[in-house]
C-alpha cells in the first residue's frame, strides 16, 4: 500500500482550557456572513442533485462567491417596514452545459438561494424584502480537466490545507450551543422576539467566563420598550441554564449591550437579520468548518461555503480534519487535545495527501508510543474513506460555517 504522509508527533504546549484567556466566537444563521455561506452552499447542494439525476455524477462548479448588500428598513414597535430590499448576488463557477444539453445554472441558483432564505429567516418576506441576481459563470477549463480525470479517487482541485481540533473547550461548547439553541423551533416559539442574525462572543478569564450576545429583536412582536426588557431578561435566564449544563464555570449574559433605554434606542429589526439595514455579508468571512472563530487555535482562513464537494480540498480537508480530531479526541485515551492539519498537491488523489500532521497534547500518564499506532490507524481509514465527505455534504449531514 502506497504511504499517505501521515505524521504525527507529542507537543509540548498548555492546553487551551488551562490558558488565562480564551476568545471564541460564533455568528449565527441569520447574520449576514452566515447567510452568504448558507446560500453559498445550498446552491451548490442542488446543483450537486441537478447534475446526479441528469448526468448521474455531479459535475463541476465552484458556487462560493455570494455578496449580501444590506437594504434599507424602519422598525418600530409594534411594527415596520422594509424601505429598500436586500440585494444578494450570486457568483462563482458552474458546468453550464454537457453536450448539446444545457443546465439552467442561474434559475437553480436563484431558487435554491430563495428557498434557503425562506427556510432560515422567519420574518423576512423572501419574495419581496429581497434581490437576487445570478451572474454564476461556466467553470475554468483547467480546473474542469483536473475534475474529469479520475472516476474513482478525485484529483485535488488546489494546493491547499484542512485543519481541525478537539475536543472542545467549555467556551468553545457553549458558544455553539447557544446560537443553536436561540435559533431553535422551541426557542422562537416561546420568544418569537428574537431574530435570527444571533452573535455570540464568548471570554474566559481564568474560571469566569462572559458571552455577549447580539440578536437582532424582530419590531412587530414588541409593542414597548418594557416588554423588550422583560424578554431580553427571560432569554438570558434560558441560556443561564443552558451554562450550567455544560460548564462549571462562572457564565455572565450580556445581551445587546449598546442599548440605551433612556434614549430609547435599542436593537430593533423588521426581519430579523441586520442584513435588512445596510449590514452586509460575504462568503468565508464568518464560522470556521467547525462553526466557530477560534482565535487560540489553528484556523484555516478557506472560504469553504460553496465550494464543490467533490474535489474541492478546501472544503474537502477542512470537514475532514474535524471529524478526525473529534474520533481520535472520542476514542484514545490520554488525549488532552489533538491538532489535524491535512494538505494537498493539485492533481494529486485526494485520499492521499502530500501531508496529513497529527500533533497529541497528552496527558503526564499517557505513553506517545503508546497512542501513536491507533492514531495513525484512525487517520489511515478517514482518508481511505474520504467519498463519504463528499455524499454527507450533497444529502446536508454536513455543514462549512
Amino acid at each position: 500500500m502506497v504511504s499517505r504522509n501521515i505524521f504525527i508527533e507529542k507537543v509540548i504546549r498548555t492546553p487551551v482550557e488551562e490558558q488565562k484567556i480564551e476568545l471564541v466566537e460564533r455568528k449565527g444563521l441569520g447574520h449576514p456572513d452566515s447567510l452568504a455561506d448558507g446560500i453559498a452552499d445550498s446552491v451548490s447542494r442542488e446543483l450537486c442533485k441537478v447534475y446526479k439525476r441528469s448526468f448521474g455524477i455531479p459535475m463541476h462548479h465552484n458556487t462560493d462567491q455570494v455578496e449580501i448588500v444590506g437594504g434599507r428598513a424602519n422598525p418600530v414597535f409594534g411594527g415596520g417596514e422594509v424601505i429598500d430590499p436586500i440585494y444578494i448576488l450570486l457568483s462563482g463557477r458552474a458546468t453550464t452545459r454537457v453536450g448539446k444539453e444545457t443546465i439552467p445554472v442561474h434559475e437553480i441558483a436563484i431558487n435554491a438561494a430563495r428557498e434557503y432564505l425562506k427556510k432560515t429567516v422567519r420574518n423576512l418576506d423572501a419574495e419581496n424584502d429581497v434581490v437576487i441576481e445570478s451572474k454564476i459563470g461556466q467553470g475554468s477549463t483547467d480546473l474542469t480537466d483536473v475534475f474529469k480525470r479520475s472516476t474513482d479517487i478525485p484529483m485535488a482541485n488546489d494546493t491547499s490545507f484542512g485543519v481541525g481540533h478537539a475536543p472542545f473547550s467549555d467556551v468553545e461548547t457553549l458558544c455553539l450551543k447557544t446560537e443553536k439553541l436561540m435559533n431553535s423551533d422551541d426557542f422562537k416559539k416561546k420568544f418569537p422576539e428574537s431574530g435570527e442574525d444571533i452573535k455570540v462572543m464568548g471570554l474566559r478569564e481564568d474560571g469566569n467566563i462572559t458571552l455577549t450576545i447580539a440578536d437582532a429583536m424582530v419590531s412587530r412582536y414588541i409593542p414597548d420598550m418594557d416588554h423588550y426588557i422583560s424578554v431580553k431578561e427571560e432569554m438570558a435566564g434560558e441560556i443561564k441554564d443552558l451554562a450550567s449544563k455544560i460548564t462549571e464555570r462562572d457564565v455572565d449574559i450580556m445581551i445587546n449591550t449598546a442599548d440605551d433605554y433612556k434614549r430609547g434606542s435599542v436593537y430593533l429589526t423588521v426581519t430579523g437579520t441586520s442584513a435588512e439595514m445596510g449590514d452586509d455579508g460575504s462568503v468565508g468571512r464568518g464560522n470556521r468548518i467547525n462553526g466557530l472563530i477560534t482565535p487560540s487555535r489553528y484556523m484555516s482562513m478557506e472560504a469553504a461555503a460553496g465550494k464543490n464537494p467533490i474535489n474541492h480540498v478546501g472544503k474537502i480537508y477542512n470537514l475532514l480534519s474535524t471529524k478526525i480530531a473529534n474520533n481520535i479526541a472520542s476514542s484514545v485515551d490520554g488525549v488532552k487535545e489533538v491538532y489535524i492539519r491535512i494538505l494537498s498537491q493539485i492533481g494529486s488523489p485526494i485520499d492521499h495527501p502530500k501531508a496529513a500532521s497529527v500533533q497529541l497534547i497528552l496527558d503526564d500518564s499517557t505513553s506517545f508510543e503508546a497512542v501513536k499506532p491507533k492514531v495513525e490507524s484512525i487517520v489511515d481509514i478517514h482518508l481511505a474513506e474520504i467519498k463519504e465527505i463528499t455524499e454527507a455534504v450533497i444529502n446536508g449531514e454536513l455543514c462549512s460555517f
